[in-house]
């Protein structure tokens, strides 16, 4: 829960808190998460079928909220399967076809962290639900990554650390 991602949105949160702008980490968990099998049922429901994950609680913050950062650890040089099931029913749930426009227009970034490689195919991954959804992305002057095999390794990725607060 409090691992190298989370130090990463630590970061960003941190400043963007210095800055009067209230954030919050949703963690989605540990716990499996049923991908989006395309039943449809969201657009008669307003929100998905599935009710046993954290989904449809996020989706319903997600209206509130003015804007995103989502954050990954790489596995295998892409996002977790939780990650990309979790944004795949909460996009889908949410798009056009279900009425809802939790995340129309509404600025966006990722946020990954590696122990070495596969970062970049991971921040395109997680900016893809962004771009089918119509938010302008958010970038730092440099890709939305850190390093680090701990959160204390992570700590000591200056270049990284800089990236989310200029992020």
């Amino acid at each position: 829960k409090k691992g190298c991602t989370f130090t990463a949105l630590s970061e960003v949160a941190k400043t963007l808190n210095e800055n009067d702008i209230e954030t919050e980490i949703f963690w989605i968990g540990t716990k499996p998460i049923i991908s989006c099998n395309a039943c449809t049922k969201c657009s008669e429901l307003g929100k998905c079928t599935f009710d046993n994950d954290k989904v449809n609680e996020f989706v319903q913050k997600a209206n509130d909220a003015d804007g995103f950062i989502f954050g990954s650890p790489v596995h295998y040089a892409a996002a977790t399967g939780g990650i990309t099931s979790f944004l795949g029913r909460s996009f889908y749930s949410n798009s056009h076809g279900a009425g809802g426009k939790a995340f129309l227009f509404k600025p966006g970034a990722s946020v990954v962290s590696a122990r070495r490689g596969g970062n970049t195919a991971t921040f395109d991954q997680l900016n893809k639900f962004m771009t089918i959804s119509q938010m302008p992305i958010i970038s730092s002057y440099y890709w939305n990554m850190v390093h680090g095999n701990t959160p204390e390794e992570v700590m000591q990725d200056e270049e990284g650390l800089s990236t989310m607060r200029q992020l």
